[in-house]
């Protein structure tokens, strides 16, 4: 069972910074690692990538107040989420995603979330 262990969560005022780590099995190579996030009542969406060569994406939202990077100490397979000036509409389960080469395929695994709530 590949798990992946996601931290970082809780609550924040508007305006506030949190930052999520997420960490994938070490004895599994990489290919990206990402968060998505599901707010009460809607579908699950994507916030942001950290792919090959460490190309970013990011949902249109959060650009500019989202970062997402590997970690400081390049822990092997730990991706970070810095979020700056958040907004109560961030307010989510969020959800980190890893696509590994499992068995030879490149496979996605989820984790199990940590809530975010931006609230005054």
């Amino acid at each position: 069972q590949v798990q992946l262990v996601e931290s970082g969560g809780g609550l924040v005022q508007p305006g506030g910074s949190l930052r999520l780590s997420c960490a994938a099995p070490v004895m599994f190579d990489v290919y990206s690692m990402g968060w998505y996030r599901q707010a009460p009542g809607k579908e699950r969406d994507f916030v942001a990538r950290l792919g090959p060569g460490d190309s970013t994406n990011y949902k249109d939202s959060v650009k500019g107040r989202f970062t997402i990077s590997r970690s400081e100490d390049n822990a092997r397979n730990t991706v970070n989420l810095q979020m700056d000036i958040l907004k109560p509409e961030d307010t989510a389960v969020y959800y980190c995603t890893a696509v590994l080469l499992y068995n030879r395929r490149l496979t996605d695994f989820w984790g199990r979330g940590t809530q975010v709530t931006v609230s005054s």
